[in-house]
């Protein structure tokens, strides 16, 4: 049997690549129930106390943080979809001066490294006397989410047959009835993909956060300054639910996809 260097060089390598990210997750998973104290970088045992205690008195900074990062992210998310969908139509469906140059600059902060787009923004927030608090996180992260969203969008617009726009038309629709019935139906796959991609990115940033939170503590900036002496099990609770949740939530939404798929297969 002839052995082919490039036939298993690929398979190794997706395999050690996926070994290589699941490590963490899994050290994650695991310390979540260790009967930790103070530090928790040696194992010490077994317990489901941190799971079932994960808010307790002296650890409720974590779940405060958790909180905040929730709140930031939502807040932010709203307003990056909300913006970031009306722009993206006006930039498809719409001619006006200066056009390009504002496509060009909602590319910017996605071309920008976050320690640039931190700083700066920092900078401008000291400059105008405006205090670093939750309302100067939200500012951030939503200007920097505007950018991910435009583009999310604008390829669903991009994409969107005008001939069923048309036919509302032809059938006596107002514009509003026309957005509302046919149009945001349309866009609102595009529409919540780029409102899950930016709340994934609010709810994970450090750089900017750390730059424009003044005394506020986020999740991310709370596993920075925890991570010296050991991040608290409580910690690594909370981030082992939210790596279930997403997964639960990536599960249901394959499963149901290809539930409707075979049942229109069905029907074909």
């Amino acid at each position: 049997m002839k052995f082919s260097l490039g036939k298993w060089l690929l398979p190794l390598y997706t395999l050690l690549a996926l070994i290589f990210l699941m490590v963490p997750i899994v050290y994650t998973f695991v310390f979540s129930f260790n009967d930790s104290q103070k530090s928790n970088i040696t194992w010490r045992g077994f317990t489901f106390d941190k799971w079932l205690n994960v808010c307790q008195v002296q650890n409720g900074a974590v779940c405060e943080a958790f909180g905040n990062s929730i709140l930031i992210g939502v807040v932010a998310t709203v307003a990056a979809t909300t913006l970031g969908t009306m722009i993206a139509i006006a930039l498809v469906r719409y001619r006006f001066r200066f056009r390009s140059q504002t496509s060009l600059l909602l590319f910017l902060p996605m071309a920008t490294p976050e320690v640039v787009l931190g700083a700066g923004l920092a900078a401008q927030f000291l400059s105008v006397g405006v205090p670093k608090d939750m309302v100067t996180i939200i500012l951030a992260h939503t200007m920097f989410c505007i950018s991910f969203v435009v583009v999310t969008v604008k390829a669903r617009v991009a994409g969107l047959d005008p001939a069923l726009e048309e036919a509302g038309r032809d059938l006596y629709g107002s514009a509003t009835q026309v957005f509302a019935r046919i149009t945001f139906p349309l866009l609102l796959p595009g529409i919540l993909a780029a409102a899950l991609l930016s709340f994934a990115l609010s709810f994970d940033d450090f750089i900017i956060t750390n730059f424009n939170s003044g005394p506020v503590t986020t999740f991310p900036k709370y596993i920075y300054v925890s991570a010296a002496r050991g991040i608290p099990a409580e910690a690594n609770v909370i981030a082992s639910a939210v790596f279930i949740f997403a997964l639960v939530i990536v599960i249901t939404a394959q499963v149901s996809r290809a539930a409707r798929a075979k049942r229109l297969a069905k029907q074909g």
